[in-house]
């Protein structure tokens, strides 16, 4: 199950950075390549933090090949795709709850203790949009947009928990996964943020 999760969390988050690919007018390599670091970059950092090595999406062509055939539909359907509502935030809510999940149970795996668990599902989560952003020029959405991270932390949090306790592990697992699915969408939907950092009059900010 967590191999299944891994890879549905792997195509959706390929989808969401081959679908910003083709808007950035990227060539075929392009888009399947920022499909791929969307799709891989967190679960690789995790990974490396956890020993792991080489990391997972390294070890076999099923990364490869999920991340690829999600930026060929990218780049070949991108018209179709665009059908439904805002899909690069759809896509990524998605990712972003199936990644809180699978990095927290295999951080748990690993022995780590629920909270640093915790706080690994969320950098396994939020790894790939940070990376997908960074390339495409973009701020991070991590670290200005509505609720992200900590939508992240919560479902890993939650998945930590509920091992503690002896819930069972396929149900836990998917209710974390869309608990983060839906307090990521809700923010979205509602403008859900945190305070954005303010500069005193007299203080302009300084400009690189």
């Amino acid at each position: 199950m967590l191999t299944a999760l891994d890879l549905i969390g792997v195509f959706v988050f390929a989808l969401s950075g081959g679908v910003l690919a083709v808007e950035k007018r990227f060539d075929p390599f392009g888009v399947v390549f920022l499909a791929f670091v969307s799709a891989t970059s967190g679960g690789i950092v995790r990974d490396l933090l956890i020993g792991a090595t080489p990391p997972a999406a390294l070890q076999t062509w099923h990364y490869v090949a999920v991340a690829a055939i999600a930026g060929g539909m990218c780049y070949f359907g991108y018209d179709w795709i665009m059908r439904l509502s805002a899909p690069v935030t759809f896509f990524d809510s998605i990712g972003l709850g199936l990644f809180a999940v699978v990095g927290a149970r295999k951080a748990l795996d690993a022995g780590l203790s629920p909270l640093f668990a915790s706080l690994l599902g969320m950098v396994t989560a939020v790894g790939g949009g940070m990376a997908r952003d960074i390339l495409t020029a973009q701020a991070p959405m991590v670290l200005h947009r509505e609720i992200y991270a900590l939508a992240a932390l919560g479902g890993a949090a939650l998945l930590a928990y509920g091992d503690g306790v002896g819930l069972p592990d396929g149900f836990i697992a998917v209710f974390a996964a869309l608990f983060t699915i839906v307090v990521r969408l809700t923010a979205v939907a509602y403008g859900w943020s945190l305070p954005a950092a303010s500069v005193k009059a007299g203080h302009p900010p300084t400009n690189a």
